[in-house]
């Protein structure tokens, strides 16, 4: 079942500062978004407004076409799960119970002491099993890794059965391996029905994996289309001030370099500097 997340005109300042002025951004089922922005761009802040945790201070956003301030909170959890980008908890759950919080909307309060039924934790161990984490759920949430902490969130968020996730910076704390294998995870959510909207600092991340990129600056979305259009050394200069160069990998695929020394690529290297884009 197609569901659409949709924001327009969002304003919102913080102390008087104004942080996001005039925001439009739809993320629907069956797609990747990446939202790209320098450090202090409001990602994280508009991620917050998207699901109803902040109230902004002009426009709105739907979910579906009903607007997410009135609708339940327990509703909303059904059909949009969150991935926040840090979280400790003060308490050693085992990693499965940790999960299973993901089922609260369905079970209701008091859930985890007795209203948690057998479809519950067949969805939790099917998104442990999905995350191939199922090895750490009878582990002490407290006692594994920051990485393997990101991964039991998304499970949880997976087991919550919301069709829309919003993630901010999901890949961070994970190792080099666990965050392509997160990419490729995503798209196949994406396949499989599931809207991604995930906040990054990586534009590779955005051209593995995205469907689309919108990018935030000055408090507006600047540009949002498909990755290999969007992303190009201008706007990347104009982002973060530093100066990388694409490059089309011989299979097609687009990537960024810092400049090469002397401005030559380096022996044997598998780019075609000839057709990397302006």
């Amino acid at each position: 079942m197609s569901a659409v997340l949709l924001a327009r005109g969002l304003r919102y300042a913080w102390r008087g500062r104004p942080v996001l002025n005039g925001v439009d951004l739809r993320v629907d089922t069956g797609e990747v978004v990446s939202l790209l922005g320098a450090n202090g761009a409001g990602k994280s802040t508009l991620l917050r407004l998207l699901l109803g945790l902040l109230r902004p201070a002009a426009g709105d956003v739907l979910l579906d076409g009903t607007p997410i301030a009135s609708m339940p909170r327990r509703l909303l959890a059904r059909r949009l799960a969150y991935v926040p980008q840090v979280h400790v908890s003060p308490f050693p759950y085992p990693v499965r119970d940790v999960v299973l919080l993901g089922r609260l909307p369905h079970a209701g309060l008091g859930g985890l002491s007795g209203r948690i039924g057998p479809a519950d934790r067949q969805a939790a161990d099917a998104a442990l099993a999905r995350l191939s984490i199922a090895h750490l759920a009878e582990r002490p949430y407290t006692e594994i890794s920051g990485g393997e902490r990101q991964l039991v969130l998304i499970a949880r968020a997976l087991a919550q059965g919301a069709r829309l996730l919003v993630m901010d910076e999901p890949t961070g704390g994970l190792d080099y391996g666990n965050q392509l294998r997160l990419l490729e995870l995503l798209r196949t959510l994406a396949a499989d029905g599931f809207g991604v909207l995930k906040t990054t600092h990586h534009p590779d991340h955005v051209l593995h994996g995205s469907h689309r990129v919108a990018i935030l600056r000055d408090g507006r979305i600047l540009a949002d289309g498909a990755p290999a259009e969007i992303l190009t050394r201008p706007l990347m200069r104009s982002l973060y001030d530093v100066d990388v160069e694409p490059h089309r990998l011989a299979d097609g695929r687009l990537v960024f370099m810092p400049p090469a020394v002397g401005g030559q690529p380096a022996p044997h290297s598998p780019f075609h500097p000839s057709e990397s884009p302006a």
